[in-house]
């Protein structure tokens, strides 16, 4: 005696997982565009490179000298450890990423801050390369 189960649904088949070829299942080639890779080191010189650009519009004295980021300064002077060194004969600004970003503390944990105090440390650069006061780099720029 055979035992018969009738089911309330209709079992529907399942989809294939390879189709007529075997090649139904497989990922395209081509991805979507991922995202670009965005690091600290990344964003650090592109706000260097930004504050830089805005300088040596501003100041001709500016337009040849050469801003470069290091990683770490070689020794410490005596008021510590240097965010940036001046090589005036060179004509070269040295602007150091890991003290400039480990040692400063903004004032909020977020991107604009971290931004600003790196900006700000290229206007001391700059200020202390042309032997003038941060504040008279930019003041044209300033009022309105």
């Amino acid at each position: 005696m055979r035992r018969r189960f009738r089911s309330a649904t209709v079992a529907r088949p399942r989809p294939a997982r390879h189709g007529r070829h075997g090649r139904e299942g497989r990922s395209p080639v081509v991805r979507p565009p991922l995202p670009p890779l965005d690091t600290r080191a990344e964003r650090f010189d592109l706000a260097v490179g930004s504050a830089a650009e805005f300088l040596r519009s501003a100041w001709e004295d500016l337009r040849d000298v050469r801003f470069d980021v290091g990683e770490m300064p070689e020794a410490t002077d005596a008021d510590g450890i240097p965010r940036w060194s001046v090589h005036p004969d060179e004509k070269r600004i040295i602007l150091y990423r890991l003290p400039i970003e480990r040692l400063s503390r903004p004032h909020h944990e977020d991107e604009l801050h971290r931004r600003m105090i790196i900006e700000s440390c290229v206007f001391r650069a700059a200020a202390d390369y042309l032997d003038k006061d941060p504040w008279d780099l930019g003041p044209e720029r300033f009022r309105f």
